[in-house]
C-alpha cells in the first residue's frame, strides 16, 4: 500500500492534469457533439507530441529505442489511416457532426495508463530501466504513428466532404 501512495504522490502534477483532460475529452466524446475542425485536432496533437517528446534520450550507446520509436510508429501509422472516422459536416458552418462513442474513452485511458505504466518501471528500478525504455519507445512511436495517421484520414474525409457539400 505504501508503494502505491509514493508512486500516486511523486506522479508529476502535469500527469494528472493530461488524464483528467483527457478522461474528460473522452467523456465528452460519449455525446453526440459539433465542433470545429480545429477541435477535434486536440487530442490527436497532444498524443501525437507526447509521442514524439519521448523519441529521444537515453542511453547514447543503442539505437535500439529510436529503432523501436520507429518501427512501432511505421507499423501503426496504416492503422491510424484506415480508422473510420464516423461524422458529417455542417454545409453551412464547416462544423464535424460526430456520434457519440465510448470509444474515444477508452483509447485514450489505455494509451494513457501504457504511458504512465512505462514512467512508473522506468523511474522505480534501474535493473528494468532500460526494457522499459525500448517499451516505452515503442509505445511512443506506436501512438505518435496511429494519431498520425488518423489525424491524415480525419482531414482527408473531412476535405472530400466538404467539397462534396459545396
Amino acid at each position: 500500500m505504501m508503494f502505491a501512495y509514493q508512486v500516486l504522490f511523486q506522479t508529476p502534477l502535469w500527469v494528472w492534469l493530461l488524464l483528467a483532460f483527457l478522461a474528460w475529452q473522452g467523456i465528452k466524446a460519449m455525446q453526440p457533439r459539433r465542433s470545429p475542425i480545429w477541435r477535434a485536432l486536440i487530442v490527436p496533437v497532444v498524443f501525437i507530441i507526447w509521442g514524439i517528446s519521448r523519441s529521444n534520450g537515453g542511453p547514447q550507446d543503442s539505437a535500439w529505442p529510436l529503432v523501436a520509436w520507429i518501427s512501432a510508429a511505421l507499423a501503426l501509422s496504416p492503422v491510424g489511416l484506415l480508422t473510420p472516422w464516423s461524422f458529417e459536416v455542417d454545409p453551412v458552418t464547416g462544423e464535424l457532426m460526430r456520434p457519440g462513442s465510448v470509444l474515444s474513452l477508452i483509447r485514450n485511458l489505455v494509451v494513457f495508463s501504457l504511458q504512465y505504466m512505462v514512467g512508473v518501471i522506468s523511474a522505480i528500478d534501474a535493473g528494468d530501466r532500460a526494457l522499459a525504455m525500448l517499451i516505452g519507445r515503442a509505445i511512443s512511436g506506436a501512438t505518435a504513428g496511429y494519431f498520425i495517421g488518423s489525424t491524415i484520414a480525419l482531414l482527408i474525409a473531412y476535405r472530400r466532404k466538404r467539397a462534396a457539400n459545396t
